[in-house]
């Protein structure tokens, strides 16, 4: 089974059209992924590729439409190329000696704003001789390039080499969901409800990945349903180190499980794996501050169809109409699209954003920081809403001060 897109480093290549990404991509993976032509603008959508990069490990290449297109249809593809910037761990920049200029400046800048390490490429080396300004200016200002000849095969293993070194740190060390919670030798309680929204034959992937991570540090899990909870915890000789609910069983779970145990939800335990738990715990306090008609933005990574008692478009708005007592302006938005007015919103609420890698959660961060909009998650809310927002903040006691002094 493939290691899910939230688990692989996101490597996206940028820049105009016709200089060989596609070619580029093909070559480093050894495989026709992209489709290469000499016609500009070949590639519309972004093209997404899963490989194994050894010795780093699973990786997903992300080849962009030229950020220099045309016309009506060119605009909309350079909205979906700088989307992709979002989701980028690591940037690779294709141009060549003849081209460069204000286009790949700018792509230099977008990589900058979002702190993200990037790499040059100078393709098509076997008909572009060195620009020397170019490459001086770029040693000036400690930005990697590689030469390479795509047609030729050449320059292929330096570009692997250093895409390996550029690796960012924060991917390579990545903290775990919570196994740090537990510790080797120690249980958790996972509880799983299984209803309507439940994937038939399956768990939902935090779920998947929690169990992993247990099972890597050398911890163990028993997985229950909300109803079986009370009586699996009498079984345990010793008490779990901590029991994690589904969020939609928050009330139940905090009910049933005696509060010398700590207790929280996997919605909660993505804040802190997926973006930033100590923001995430600011921008629900937010929810104190609301009013009748403000509107308020609910946006999840998943495209999926909403069925039933969905918690996003049905059971948040619900608990947070309660909560404030008046009815809010509540718009939903799901996928990578991501409104730019987010000014006109007095508060963002996110999914764990399970299905994406933990870059792109973070720049929606950074973007809600920039623009003074608080910004928190599904587990988080519906906590603050019930009422049981400090026994769900129990095993992080630094965010946990940081609502008590809020």
């Amino acid at each position: 089974m493939r290691a899910p897109k939230s688990f692989r480093l996101h490597i996206g290549f940028f820049g105009r059209r016709n200089t060989g990404k596609s070619s580029i991509l093909n070559a480093l993976t050894n495989q026709s992924v992209s489709i290469v032509s000499e016609i500009a603008g070949t590639t519309t959508d972004p093209v997404e590729k899963p490989m194994e990069l050894l010795p780093l490990g699973p990786v997903l290449f992300i080849d962009t439409a030229g950020i220099d297109d045309v016309g009506v249809l060119g605009e909309k593809r350079i909205s979906k190329t700088l989307a992709v910037f979002d989701r980028t761990d690591l940037g690779v920049l294709v141009s060549n000696f003849n081209d460069w200029g204000s286009y790949e400046q700018k792509i230099i800048e977008e990589f900058k704003i979002r702190s993200t390490p990037f790499i040059v490429i100078f393709n098509k080396t076997d008909l572009f001789s060195e620009n020397t300004t170019v490459t001086t200016e770029l040693e000036k200002l400690r930005i990697k390039y590689v030469f390479t000849s795509a047609i030729k095969n050449e320059g292929i293993l330096e570009l692997r080499s250093q895409l390996l070194k550029l690796a960012p740190a924060d991917y390579i060390n990545r903290p775990t969901i919570l196994a740090d919670l537990v510790g080797p030798g120690e249980g958790a309680v996972l509880v799983v409800p299984i209803d309507k929204e439940a994937p038939k034959g399956r768990l939902i992937l935090p779920q998947v990945q929690s169990i992993r991570d247990l099972l890597d540090n050398d911890s163990f899990s028993v997985v229950v349903k909300e109803r079986e909870l009370r009586r699996v915890l009498l079984l345990f000789n010793k008490p779990p180190k901590l029991v994690v609910t589904d969020s939609q069983a928050f009330l139940k779970v905090a009910a049933d499980t005696p509060p010398e145990i700590p207790m929280t939800s996997f919605s909660i335990l993505f804040a802190r794996f997926q973006g930033d738990l100590t923001e995430m715990v600011h921008g629900v306090m937010a929810i104190d501050n609301l009013k009748t008609g403000d509107k308020v933005l609910v946006a999840e990574a998943c495209s999926h169809h909403p069925i039933g008692e969905d918690i996003g478009t049905v059971k948040i708005p619900r608990w947070l109409t309660q909560y404030v007592g008046g009815k809010l302006q509540i718009e939903s938005m799901r996928g990578h699209d991501f409104p730019e007015n987010i000014s006109d919103y007095k508060l963002i609420i996110h999914c764990g954003a399970c299905m994406w890698n933990r870059r792109e959660m973070l720049n929606r961060i950074l973007k809600a920081k920039q623009a003074g909009v608080p910004i928190t998650n599904y587990g988080l809310t519906i906590a603050f809403s019930l009422g049981i927002f400090e026994r769900a903040l129990q095993p992080f006691p630094a965010a946990l001060e940081i609502f008590k002094n809020g």
